[in-house]
């Protein structure tokens, strides 16, 4: 048994923007079923609590810059995880958690850095663990802390530092002199270690001084050392290969099954697909969709409306798309272009194209179910969830070949592209559509989908044999 801490800046169900919560919210779970011991500590944010909370440690000291931050440390324990909270109210009291009106935080190195150093002032105080296992940018300053404020602390003396990437394209990048606000030797702020393109670049900092670098799917682990991907670290990340593992990311299929699923209509199995179609019809009617939707395919997607999820491509063929035998149901939010552009399909096209801006996991797992295609066309996807669930759902999706899209998708349970290009998804789309009109052909291309296995414990296995490896067992 390895005694890990995860440190991160959002863990479902306790708070959530993103992927980074789902995993957070499944991982630990698994690692304790596997055998290990896991903590996680993250910020108490404003909203976070829950009648199992307890005060685990009154005036934990915080020093930063030669200023002691009051930081208390609540706590609960589920699943055999124990979950810390840190309690900083004048960093993490906020009506958001990253941003405010739009607009990051000013003081975002700062907050999470008191989060860094708080995770090491609880390892060095109240229970040391053997790895820390950060996540993303927000905590890649644990590990500079460590290696250079803490490096001769007996308490910390062979603890190990493994660093998950999940996307790439978030950096945590801050002006020069976010060094001294942040306590760091000068010395540091050069292209060797954090300086990168005359600002601070915490993720920089922690792929270096980490002892270990995963991310979230094999695919990515090699697309994030080229130009394309990389972002501007590609080159660092080469220089690392040789400690850098793509794990695929997993799902929980206590949440996302449709033969259980409380939020929908009618539940549904590989033996019995007769709920699909009541589904479906659910779904039609909800968004007032035509009755003869249901004699043609239903393409859902769920996503946030990001650069990096190829809705330019779909509003290059939004015209094409509008004369082929389909419908469109759409739930996310996030770009105003994208948002008001599915505004306008619906308001052009309403008996064609269907949209909820904003979100709703009980209209996730309805679309989910009540499609008959997904649809992500990502430029990148460092792992990606709903492809998953949309194969657990019967509902084979259409994705581009990149990341972990490509890892878990194949001619046998879904379809793919790989040029990043408007024809090349019309392309991808009209042949699912084609395909759906057979439908026994279909009906087993779902029921293969139905039988792959992404959980969760299957990928804590890989992560317990990374822990045992960086411990020398």
């Amino acid at each position: 048994m390895s005694k890990i801490m995860m440190v991160a800046s959002e863990v479902a169900p306790f708070i959530k923007t993103g992927g980074l919560a789902d995993v957070m919210g499944s991982l630990p779970a698994a690692l304790v079923r596997a055998g290990e011991s896991v903590t996680v500590v993250m910020p108490r944010y404003r909203g976070v609590d829950a009648p199992d909370f307890y005060r685990l440690r009154e005036d934990l000291p915080v020093w930063l810059n030669g200023f002691r931050h009051r930081v208390d440390i609540d706590a609960c324990d589920r699943e055999g995880v124990r979950y810390l909270f840190v309690d900083a109210p004048w960093f993490y009291n906020r009506d958001g958690v990253y941003t405010s009106g739009g607009k990051d935080w000013g003081d975002n190195h700062i907050r999470y850095a008191i989060l860094c150093l708080a995770a090491l002032a609880i390892a060095r105080e109240i229970d040391a663990p053997e790895i820390f296992h950060v996540h993303d940018w927000q905590t890649a300053l644990l590990p500079v802390y460590q290696k250079s404020w803490f490096g001769g602390d007996p308490r910390l003396i062979g603890a190990k530092t493994m660093l998950t990437i999940h996307n790439l394209g978030y950096q945590g990048r801050f002006g020069p002199s976010a060094m001294g606000e942040l306590g760091l030797d000068q010395g540091l702020f050069h292209s060797g270690v954090m300086e990168y393109h005359g600002d601070v670049n915490l993720l920089k900092g922690g792929l270096l001084e980490s002892d270990w670098l995963t991310t979230v799917s094999p695919r990515y682990a090699q697309e994030i050392q080229t130009a394309e991907y990389g972002f501007g670290l590609e080159g660092l990340l080469r220089e690392r290969s040789h400690s850098l593992t793509g794990i695929l990311n997993g799902v929980d299929y206590r949440d996302w099954d449709p033969a259980t699923d409380r939020f929908l209509p009618a539940n549904y199995s590989p033996e019995d697909l007769s709920g699909k179609q009541a589904c479906k019809r659910d779904l039609i009617e909800y968004f007032g969709l035509p009755p003869e939707a249901m004699d043609r395919p239903l393409i859902g997607i769920v996503s946030r409306f990001a650069e990096q999820k190829g809705f330019d491509l779909i509003e290059q063929i939004a015209g094409a798309l509008a004369d082929e035998p389909m419908s469109l149901v759409v739930l996310g939010s996030g770009n105003a272009h994208w948002e008001n552009m599915f505004r306008h399909l619906t308001s052009w096209r309403p008996d064609k194209f269907a949209n909820w801006i904003g979100f709703s996991n009980e209209m996730a797992h309805k679309i989910e179910a009540g499609s008959d295609i997904f649809l992500m066309p990502s430029r990148y996807e460092p792992c990606g969830l709903n492809q998953i669930y949309s194969l657990k759902y019967g509902t084979p999706p259409v994705v581009r070949a990149t990341g972990g899209l490509d890892d878990t998708i194949d001619g046998e349970t879904g379809f793919k592209f790989w040029e990043y290009h408007p024809d090349a998804l019309l392309k991808g789309v009209r042949y699912a559509i084609q395909k759906w009109f057979d439908r026994d052909g279909w009906q087993e291309r779902m029921r293969r989908g139905m039988a792959k296995d992404y959980s969760w414990d299957r990928s804590a296995g890989e992560y317990q044999r990374l822990y045992a490896q960086l411990l020398g067992r």
